[in-house]
């Protein structure tokens, strides 16, 4: 088993939990604007003004939440998605629109979503917790700057920099 999957939790599922209440949570506890796409049995949000969100290996990623904890940062919202192995920090929307740094990203295989790229939120369901599931779950409306993500990336060697070193 890896570090990361070490790290990922699938929180349990209450029995009246539905897409709903899920939705529900995620508007007035998370203030994230979500939506839910019946179609596709999965709540979504939308990134903007109010929500951003990075997607990175989760062996990096498990790097980076580790960082950020011992130098005392706040972890926000952190999704897993165990079938590819990959993690997504919600976070403010506080990253310059840089090409040069989106491309270095790019080739350390993080993402950051664009303004009106759709966000797959953890959803209640017999397939979902395959799909995505909380490796931080959030408990209120709390996400770290985007930029202070990419610095703990930087820090751990996700190629950001090329002073970067690992965690």
């Amino acid at each position: 088993m890896t570090a990361a999957a070490e790290l990922t939790t699938v929180l349990p599922m209450l029995p009246a939990d539905t897409l709903a209440s899920r939705c529900r949570f995620y508007r007035r506890t998370c203030r994230l604007d979500a939506r839910i796409r019946p179609e596709l049995r999965a709540i979504v949000a939308v990134a903007g003004d109010t929500i951003g969100a990075i997607t990175m290996p989760a062996e990096l990623a498990a790097r980076v939440r580790l960082h950020m904890q011992r130098q005392g940062i706040r972890l926000g919202p952190i999704i897993s998605h165990p079938r590819s192995s990959r993690w997504t920090f919600l976070c403010k929307p506080d990253i310059p629109d840089d090409i040069t740094t989106f491309a270095r990203l790019f080739r350390a295989q993080i993402a950051v979503a664009r303004p009106g790229t759709e966000i797959a939120l953890p959803s209640p369901g017999r397939r979902s917790g395959g799909f995505r599931c909380w490796s931080q779950a959030p408990a209120d409306d709390y996400r770290p700057s985007g930029a202070v993500v990419l610095a703990a990336v930087d820090a751990c060697g996700g190629g950001l920099s090329r002073r970067a070193f690992r965690c």
